[in-house]
């Protein structure tokens, strides 16, 4: 049996992993803990017991290297990167793997199964590399999957006017609103509104980017909501590489050319907001004011300052209500850490 371990990852993960296992972070169309489980199948455990093997929870298998890890924990050896065998290490790694997770994903996803048929008033460029999930609602729209495949979920709505290339992911009761301009590679997580311009983002589940602006090169945690105009900066005007920041006070980090918003979990941004290239807010924040949002947001943030606890509760359990859900004692317990630990 496995053991996905997080313990020395976590913190680089931040926001992300401030709310969930690492395990449990999505990249491309699957899970991490998924990808395990559907390659070995059987369930892996994101906490030890007796006679289990610790596998780093980072560590991305495929169906190219699955061979090679499974050997190496058979042998009782260390699983270490290399060529073949990826990791996530920061949030921004989310969003700059994507692209093969979704090829590699679609490849486990789609095997031995068929595709619902596309309405004929689509306009669609590679089929063979698309599928269509039961009960999905989508007519004149573009899909182009000549530059990645298109994997869309049970009882997701594409709107019309919409022009999707793939990579991309979309989950089940997702919308895509009319008019839409997605480029990959993008994933969707499931009850998501999408629209606008999105690029090469990963958009965790119950979240909302619905209206005009642009989101690039980012990843929005789940619960998140971005106000009508939101959009970020993915590139700086010097074309130098970008320095995000993961933890208060700490120095910044490389993360490439290309890097834009990383958005924890349960965070809403007021409308108009423009984000700086390399932005990252934290947990549980209401972004709002008169000028750019700074680089570094810490964990409940409230505008300027500290986000009541059971005001925050409070927001998020009405937000909830607008996706017929409530907040669990578990999240709510899970939420408190996050709190004391500001």
């Amino acid at each position: 049996m496995i053991f996905l371990d997080d313990t020395a990852i976590r913190e680089k993960l931040f926001p992300l992993a401030h709310t969930r296992h690492v395990a449990n972070i999505r990249l491309g169309i699957l899970t991490i803990k998924q990808k395990w489980e559907l390659l070995l199948g059987q369930e892996v455990f994101l906490e030890q017991q007796e006679n289990m093997v610790a596998v780093p929870a980072n560590i991305i298998p495929t169906t190219n290297n699955f061979e090679i890890i499974l050997a190496k924990i058979k042998a009782g050896e260390k699983v270490l990167v290399s060529d073949n065998i990826k990791i996530i290490n920061y949030p921004w790694d989310i969003f700059l793997q994507c692209d093969e997770a979704l090829r590699d994903d679609y490849i486990l996803l789609t095997a031995n199964k068929k595709s619902n048929t596309i309405a004929e008033s689509n306009k669609v460029i590679f089929p063979e590399n698309i599928f269509i999930g039961n009960n999905v609602q989508m007519q004149h729209c573009i899909l182009n999957a000549s530059t990645g495949p298109i994997y869309i979920e049970d009882d997701a709505t594409i709107q019309e006017g919409s022009m999707i290339r793939g990579p991309f992911y979309l989950g089940k009761n997702s919308v895509v609103k009319m008019g839409a301009k997605i480029y990959g590679a993008t994933s969707v997580g499931h009850n998501c509104v999408v629209g606008g311009e999105i690029k090469n983002s990963t958009i965790l589940d119950n979240s909302n980017k619905a209206h005009d602006g642009y989101l690039g090169d980012s990843v929005l945690g789940a619960w998140c909501n971005l106000g009508a105009g939101t959009s970020n900066s993915n590139v700086k005007n010097t074309a130098s590489a970008v320095q995000m920041q993961i933890q208060e006070n700490t120095a910044t980090i490389n993360a490439g050319t290309k890097a834009g918003l990383i958005l924890g979990d349960y965070s809403r941004v007021a409308i108009n907001t423009s984000f700086n290239t390399g932005t990252v807010v934290g947990v549980c924040c209401n972004i709002f004011g008169e000028t750019n949002p700074p680089k570094f947001v810490n964990n409940f943030t409230w505008g300027k300052v500290d986000y009541d606890f059971e005001k925050a509760i409070l927001h998020i359990n009405n937000w909830m209500v607008l996706k017929k859900q409530t907040l669990t004692d578990v999240e709510i317990e899970s939420l408190k850490k996050v709190y004391s630990q500001k």
